[in-house]
């Protein structure tokens, strides 16, 4: 199995400037070894480091540590799109198969910035995966480019972080439209983090039925988010619960084969 979302930061230090004081129970450091011991102790054979910072120095670190430690088997990275060179530098590194722009804060038509059209083209020729930190009213903007760049493999973070408490209506409508680009996918990661103070895990169901209905079993990745995943639940938690909702027949893929083929990983 692969758990194709987990962070690791060090405060303070390679650029990093979050988590803050405002989070508690994760505002401290997370190293490579306390997210692979509880990897190996829910079954999980490898690791997909995800940047959390939007700095060059965090990403260096982040493919230090994919260097060092062999369940890692790649790093979604940062770099500013906008220079393809960094692009084409990045993607040289062979832990490097994805980049992650924060985008969940910016305007909604983010995507469409043409000053970053020779960034994203460059990560298709190298097979860089577009990991999508986006929400809801991105979608749009994101499906254009998944049609400006149809060889451009694109993942979205989260399920666009939609609200469990709220109408669903307006994305599932946008999620199955850029779901019919067959260049993108979806990571089931960070839902439970969405959810209302009180409200209990399972309403994350209805989300992940509108998932699986418009992206199937061939498109959905697993991930935990940890240790983000921490301040809602457990990992054992969220992995039982994913695995509930999965059906048997298409667990390898969805842990772990989806991720391996998008990504590229070697194992």
């Amino acid at each position: 199995m692969i758990d194709a979302h987990v962070h690791v930061w060090q405060l303070g230090r390679n650029g990093c400037t979050w988590p803050d004081a405002s989070l508690p129970g994760i505002h401290r450091d997370f190293a490579v070894d306390d997210a692979l011991a509880e990897a190996r102790a829910n079954g999980i054979d490898d690791i997909l480091l995800v940047q959390s910072q939007e700095a060059a120095a965090d990403t260096e670190w982040l493919l230090d540590q994919a260097a060092g430690h062999h369940m890692v088997a790649g790093v979604v990275g940062w770099t500013d799109i906008g220079d393809a060179h960094a692009v084409e530098s990045l993607a040289a590194e062979n832990a490097l198969r994805g980049l992650r722009p924060m985008v969940q804060d910016r305007e909604a038509d983010w995507y469409d910035r043409p000053e970053l059209d020779a960034g994203f083209a460059a990560m298709a020729s190298r097979g860089i995966v577009l990991d999508a930190l986006v929400r809801p009213q991105h979608l749009a903007s994101l499906e254009r480019l998944a049609r400006r760049h149809p060889q451009l493999r694109i993942v979205i973070d989260h399920g666009a972080k939609p609200d469990p408490a709220g109408d669903l209506a307006a994305w599932n409508e946008a999620m199955r439209s850029i779901a019919r680009c067959p260049n993108v996918a979806c990571k089931l990661s960070g839902l439970l983090t969405e959810l209302a103070p009180g409200q209990p895990g399972e309403a994350v169901a209805p989300v992940f039925t509108l998932l699986w209905d418009a992206f199937g079993a061939d498109r959905l990745i697993w991930g935990s988010d940890w240790p983000v995943l921490t301040l809602a639940g457990t990992y054992a938690g969220w992995l039982d619960q994913a695995r509930a909702l999965v059906p048997t027949a298409h667990q390898n893929a969805v842990f772990g084969g989806n991720a391996r083929q998008i990504y590229g990983l070697a194992r």
